[in-house]
């Protein structure tokens, strides 16, 4: 009778201890499209400090460090208020069984590239003004949502056509997660740096801004010039041909998929 209850039990514990993990790794699948990711790594290292602050006797920072804490405690559901919103609708919706989206490969990431690039250049030669987000690590789930869900696969065509001037989507900004198009007609938050040079518009102050709070690239396309450029950690680079246009992609976005898969490799 003892045997069959301690064999029931164990049974039980390991449900208990699937469904845990089960639970964790969906939160944190939805965390990893936000920029979340960012202060709960904060938080790690806060947790961290404090615990090596009590072991080292450390007492005034200690009591700091506590002090943090028990702020934050009331902070985080302000904080991670769009996080906790967005599960929720994902739970009520059935996408919390979701599977995640797969990476890019070589060939994937190398086409990507192309179709952007061939983009911008026929609305550089055009003058047709247009701002292209490309997300990286840094999730822009937040700003997906400000604009229309799309989730097309990226081409040159279907680019151009959604900044084609009075058309329905050519205001605002088009988020790249991947080889899809997530969103077009996003708004993004202007750039506040007092020292940028008064020429430029919006659309640059938008792709700027999002750089500043994101690691993603910004591909911006002037209106009036047809001057390209590109946005990447709140610094704006100009007058940009087609070549060193993919240059910098391709650099860019191959050298943050060599390490997303180095991660992955060391995980397994």
């Amino acid at each position: 009778m003892l045997k069959q209850e301690l064999e029931m039990f164990n049974i039980i514990s390991i449900i208990d201890i699937a469904i845990v993990a089960f639970v964790i790794y969906k939160v944190m699948m939805i965390i990893k499209g936000t920029r979340a990711v960012q202060l709960i790594k904060g938080l790690v290292v806060l947790i961290m400090a404090s615990l090596l602050s009590n072991w080292l006797g450390f007492r005034t920072f200690a009591w700091i460090l506590g002090q943090v804490q028990t702020v934050l405690v009331v902070a985080l559901p302000v904080v991670f208020q769009p996080e906790l919103r967005r599960a929720l609708e994902q739970l009520g919706r059935g996408r919390f069984f979701a599977r995640p989206m797969a990476m890019l490969n070589e060939e994937a990431l190398g086409n990507l590239v192309e179709e952007v690039v061939r983009a911008v250049k026929v609305l550089s030669n055009n003058n047709i003004g247009a701002l292209i987000i490309i997300e990286r690590e840094t999730g822009v789930n937040d700003f997906i949502e400000t604009g229309i869900k799309i989730d097309g696969l990226v081409s040159t065509e279907f680019l151009v056509n959604i900044f084609i001037p009075k058309s329905p989507l050519h205001d605002g900004a088009v988020i790249i997660r991947g080889d899809r198009v997530m969103a077009a007609g996003c708004f993004l938050p202007l750039s506040e740096n007092p020292n940028l040079s008064k020429e430029l518009g919006t659309r640059h102050r938008a792709g700027l801004g999002l750089t500043e709070q994101s690691d993603a690239l910004g591909i911006i396309v002037s209106e009036e010039t047809g001057v390209i450029s590109i946005a990447e950690e709140g610094r704006l680079t100009r007058y940009l041909d087609e070549n060193t246009l993919k240059e910098i992609l391709s650099k860019r976005l191959q050298t943050k998929h060599n390490n997303t898969m180095s991660w992955f490799s060391w995980r397994s």
